[in-house]
């Protein structure tokens, strides 16, 4: 890569990164042909910039929370309207409930689109809105959908997560329990951790390489104290038809090789 200038070298870096695990500067070094300095010299500046991020804990380097912003930003200026709307539309007259469709922006989830049953019966949650994503359905679906990188890249450093009610993890080791048994399962659910006696149930949309992109949740009245742990399958099912469509009109395919978070660990040098 000799004589290729700073700017494509630094873009390198970043799509091995966003290709698979955290690496050490060394790694990255060695696999993209670049002296050490120059390696550590660009982690820097790109640090700097927010696009990736050190992990003190394990010495390496991931994805940062600012390259998934822009990634994302693809679908807050696509015309979702045209592309995910009427499928949005066709949902929630057939659930009878509110449809939203959400993305991550950071460690919080927006809300891009809604669509409300003729008769609607729940909370209205406006286009623009902002939730934490941890205590959210279309949130949690997105995170459990994230390659590894992009996942632990985003909750690094995120410290107690904050509440609205008594329910919902408060710390990241929390979260990553039940992102995984979500992740397994293919969708994810809300019990009154926003607001209680109203649950809602996510599926993930993908992108084209099968990471989630965004997430499609159905918002209903339901009150159980204390929380009953039901999983809702019959409308996930449903919510999931919706979402395998939007996947398909967005050019994007099912989360192939996306996995459920891995454990603390790991090691290396910086």
């Amino acid at each position: 890569m000799a004589g290729v200038p700073g700017l494509r070298r630094g873009l390198a870096i970043l799509r091995l990164l966003a290709a698979g695990e955290p690496l050490t500067a060394a790694t990255l070094s060695a696999r993209l042909g670049l002296p050490r300095s120059t390696t550590y010299h660009l982690l820097t500046e790109l640090e700097a910039a927010g696009v990736v991020a050190h992990l003190p804990d394990t010495a390496r380097w991931a994805v940062g929370i600012g390259a998934f912003e822009i990634g994302t930003a693809y679908l807050r200026h696509h015309p979702l309207d045209e592309v995910a709307g009427p499928s949005l539309r066709r949902l929630a007259h057939r659930v009878d409930h509110d449809v939203h469709l959400g993305v991550l922006d950071g460690r919080e989830l927006l809300y891009l689109l809604r669509e409300r049953p003729p008769r609607p019966q729940t909370l209205v949650t406006a286009v623009g809105v902002r939730l934490p994503a941890h205590l959210t359905a279309s949130g949690r679906a997105v995170l459990a959908g994230l390659a590894p990188a992009q996942r632990r890249a985003l909750l690094a450093g995120a410290g107690p997560l904050p509440r609205r009610t008594d329910r919902g993890p408060t710390s990241v080791r929390a979260l990553s329990a039940v992102l995984a048994v979500e992740a397994r399962r293919g969708w994810s659910v809300k019990d009154g951790e926003v607001s209680r006696g109203y649950a809602s149930v996510a599926r993930a949309i993908h992108g084209a390489d099968g990471v989630a992109v965004a997430a499609i949740s159905v918002t209903f009245p339901h009150h159980c104290d204390p929380a009953c742990g039901a999983d809702f399958g019959d409308l996930a099912a449903v919510v999931g038809r919706t979402a395998v469509e939007v996947t398909r009109r967005l050019g994007g395919r099912s989360g192939a090789g996306v996995g459920p978070p891995a454990p603390p660990g790991g090691g290396g040098s910086r």
